[in-house]
């Protein structure tokens, strides 16, 4: 079995493979500051309350976009399941052929959502990450990583709504039940709700019209990809585990 771990700005989110099967999933909070030992019993806690032997585990990796934290979850990573972790950055194999004027400074996470969606789904494909960020990645034939467009996430607006601002309420983000408003809170949620599908669709349109790529499959992945794919024909395909999925396929790349 091989454990896999998605360091986000959020959540860092954990799996763990047997072959290509996802065994389990479990998720905590990344900006809580915590020693390799806090990481590591919370790690094995976790594993073995799903019947998962940490000292079983054959391989590991890690993809981060926190540098802070990656010498204590390494640490812990290393010491309580007896693997040694790749690390996803400058160096690992992908079979993806990154292109633009500086390819080092791709997010580790964007590298594995293409690695994942190009293995999956094959080419062209359009990778959405609705998390801490949007991000809109495409990967065009010959799995070329071609362009990247970023974007403040549903989260983050909401957040500056509330900070920016001296009466706005922390609004739930959820579709209202209408778009025509007749409250603060309501207002707010089909602002942020409706200017994401907005966003999603108009940044879709532009990416294919510039690209000249019409036949453009667009998966979607990330915390709030659901709710926002199931609002849209724009995007064809949601998958919530495509990062974890990238990950396994790295590790069956770099394991020798």
């Amino acid at each position: 079995m091989i454990l896999v771990v998605d360091v986000g700005n959020t959540n860092l989110t954990w799996g763990v493979y047997d072959k290509k099967e996802l065994k389990a999933t479990f998720r905590m909070t990344t900006k809580t500051p915590r020693t390799s030992d806090e990481y590591g019993v919370l790690l094995t806690e976790m594993l073995r309350n799903r019947g998962i032997d940490p000292m079983h585990l054959e391989g590991s990796i890690v993809a981060s976009v926190v540098p802070d934290i990656m010498h204590a979850l390494l640490g812990a990573i290393s010491r309580y399941t007896n693997t040694k972790p790749l690390n996803v950055g400058p160096g690992i194999k992908t079979g993806i052929k990154l292109s633009g004027e500086d390819p080092k400074g791709i997010g580790a996470d964007r590298i594995v959502d293409v690695v994942a969606a190009y293995d999956k789904y094959g080419a062209p494909v359009l990778v959405l990450d609705f998390s801490t960020a949007t991000t809109y990645d495409l990967v065009t034939a010959g799995g070329h990583f071609s362009t990247g467009v970023t974007a403040p996430g549903i989260k983050i607006c909401s957040e500056a709504l509330t900070k920016e601002t001296a009466k706005l309420p922390n609004v739930e983000i959820k579709k209202p039940r209408t778009i025509l408003a007749q409250d603060t809170v309501t207002s707010m949620q089909a602002g942020l709700f409706y200017g994401q599908i907005g966003q999603t669709e108009y940044i879709i349109k532009k990416i294919k019209e510039e690209s000249g790529i019409q036949n453009l499959k667009v998966v979607a992945t990330g915390g709030m990809g659901r709710l926002i794919s199931e609002e849209t024909d724009a995007i064809d395909e949601y998958d919530p585990y495509l990062t974890l999925y990238g990950l396994l396929i790295l590790y069956e790349k770099n394991k020798r």
